[in-house]
């Protein structure tokens, strides 16, 4: 007896949920039903051509989820619309409402800091309500500097600290991520999207917190610093010419602070032309343990493999707002 498929709703088809579509329809137990977006050059199109396909699917955009559900059973949305909660919170809160599973991207979603708890909260009251379960996961975070060094800790006497470095060279990476890392802009215009919290990178707060809480860590403060890095000479990217002292992209740092000491570090940079890229963990405990990943995870492809292998641990879930740690670790799936 073949094993009945999985019906997906794809909503955003943004670089990271183009890719997730491509990912799920190579999955022989997934299948795409619908896609919602609020670009008017997508809404009316064929999916299949949006992704470049010969041949049409026979799902046309649309950019109002009501009006899909209508005519269209599905299990779960695929969410990569956004980032913040309060910006995403009535997608999510009527994706809930129609009774469908959610694996988001959203950066925030992943440990819901102190100012969004109440939304947060609501979202599990509904999504228990509705009887459907709720994750925010992806790559980073969620994996690369949080749930995996948190799993790595699982052979560990004790902890002592953990520190946690991700390299990326952003002038690899799509035209989105440059732009939001500050690729091009003045050091005078990046403090300024800095201090009106539209630079730095979305959830690396969210990953500090997270690790604290599922190791019972508590800080006496928590320093956060987001720095420019700036160009020593010309550098160029498909998308930017960017000239000597013009921002390639962000240091962004996050320190949990225990009697003087960091007792949690966790270190991103993400800049034109960054040098030795990687992704490391250093605990120091009993035993110690270093990890490195030359090159580093690729983030678009793994977060698109992140959200799409998740999708099976969150149909099998007990309802409400989960975190990656509620779930079984991820894995590839068939």
């Amino acid at each position: 007896m073949s094993k009945k498929k999985v019906r997906i709703i794809q909503y955003g088809l943004g670089p990271i949920g183009l890719e997730t579509a491509r990912l799920a329809l190579n999955k022989s137990t997934l299948e795409i039903v619908g896609a919602v977006d609020i670009a008017q050059d997508m809404v009316g199109k064929d999916l299949g051509k949006i992704l470049g396909f010969e041949e049409s699917m026979g799902i046309t955009v649309t950019d109002n989820l009501d009006e899909l559900l209508s005519g269209t059973e599905a299990d779960i949305v695929i969410h990569t619309a956004g980032s913040r909660i309060k910006n995403i919170y009535t997608q999510l809160e009527e994706i809930i409402e129609a009774g469908l599973n959610i694996v988001s991207s959203s950066e925030e979603l992943l440990f819901p800091s102190a100012e969004n708890k109440g939304l947060a909260e609501k979202l599990d009251t509904k999504a228990m309500e509705q009887g459907v379960t709720v994750l925010g996961t992806g790559v980073n975070p969620g994996f690369i500097m949080d749930a995996l060094p948190l799993y790595l800790t699982g052979v560990c006497q004790d902890v002592k600290t953990i520190k946690v470095e991700r390299i990326v060279d952003a002038g690899t990476r799509r035209y989105p991520l440059q732009k939001k890392v500050g690729a091009g802009l003045t050091p005078e215009q990046f403090r300024t999207m800095v201090s009106e919290k539209m630079l730095g990178h979305v959830g690396l707060a969210e990953s500090l917190q997270f690790i604290a809480h599922y190791l019972g860590l508590s800080f006496d403060s928590v320093e956060e610093t987001i720095n420019p890095v700036i160009a020593e000479y010309p550098v160029k990217t498909a998308y930017f010419d960017l000239k000597k002292g013009d921002v390639l992209g962000v240091k962004h740092i996050v320190n949990g602070i225990k009697e003087n000491e960091t007792i949690v570090n966790l270190d991103l940079r993400m800049y034109v032309g960054a040098d030795d890229p990687h992704d490391a963990i250093y605990i120091n405990g009993t035993p110690n343990i270093r990890l490195r990943i030359d090159g580093g995870v690729a983030g678009d492809q793994a977060t698109a493999a992140i959200l799409v292998n998740s999708i099976y641990d969150v149909m099998r879930a007990q309802p409400g707002l989960v975190t990656v740690k509620d779930l079984p670790a991820p894995h590839f799936c068939q």
